[in-house]
């Protein structure tokens, strides 16, 4: 059964889906493309194997936008298979554009919310990596509910890791980066690969987008942070203020 704060969090949306424009070469990759890259989904958990014709390291992109970060990830490691997250229908078309210009044959795309295809379409310990660069910040105060990271999101991106695998974030929002810090430092499943309490490098595996580009010209910083999926047990989170264990949450509750 769903947690009961991941129910919570599905109710409050932590997207907009925007209609946009679609251009008439997104039109041709949906009708075209997306029987070759898309999976449907329904609320059976995927068989990744059978998906991508092989086994191999996974990595799942959660919103990631028009595709530019996920293309270049999947091109730069055909050993490895990608698998992305998104809602936007343009970026969609404009990623399965890419996949076809680049031959990539180990990228996957689902139109869904995330937190739904996280708690209904992926196994426990079935990811290497996930990535989460530059979600909506949801800088205005009342709307810090809708942020999807919250102790409910981040303790199921963490059950879905393998051991050892990796959560990647990234924001050019300070206090949202503050934010993130808290809620993924409170999660026991998770342990900071910077020393506690820190910010982790910028990872060379992360492609430089023109959106951070774009930030770095009007001189906006950027924070990355880096937590690992414990091999061992759980430890007991160095907070006072966590989920009831009737949740069977490893999160514990962060401040609003």
């Amino acid at each position: 059964m769903p947690h009961e704060d991941e129910r919570h969090h599905r109710s409050v949306r932590s997207f907009v889906v925007r209609t946009g424009r679609i251009t008439a070469a997104q039109q041709r990759a949906w009708r075209e493309l997306w029987p070759v890259h898309g999976v449907e989904t329904g609320d059976r958990p995927l068989d990744l194997d059978q998906l991508f014709a092989r086994s191999a390291n996974r990595t799942l992109e959660i919103g990631f936008g028009n595709g530019e970060s996920l293309a270049a990830l999947a091109e730069a490691h055909p050993e490895q298979d990608f698998l992305g997250v998104e809602v936007h229908r343009p970026g969609i078309g404009h990623l399965l554009l890419t996949a076809e210009q680049r031959g990539l044959s180990n990228l996957r795309v689902v139109c869904r919310d995330a937190v739904e295809v996280l708690d209904r379409c992926l196994t426990d310990s079935s990811l290497d990596e996930v990535l989460l660069y530059f979600p909506d910040p949801w800088p205005k105060k009342r709307h810090h509910k809708r942020r999807i990271v919250q102790p409910g999101f981040v303790d199921l991106v963490a059950r879905k890791l393998k051991p050892g695998g990796v959560f990647r974030l990234a924001t050019d929002w300070q206090n949202y980066a503050e934010h993130m810090l808290e809620v993924l430092s409170a999660c026991a499943l998770l342990e900071n690969e910077a020393p506690p309490g820190a910010y982790a490098e910028r990872p060379a595996s992360r492609p430089l987008t023109r959106f951070e580009q774009r930030g770095q010209r009007l001189g906006h910083e950027v924070w990355d942070l880096a937590f690992r999926r414990r091999r061992a047990g759980p430890r007991r989170p160095d907070t006072d203020n966590l989920t009831s264990s009737s949740n069977n949450s490893a999160c514990g509750e962060s401040a609003t």
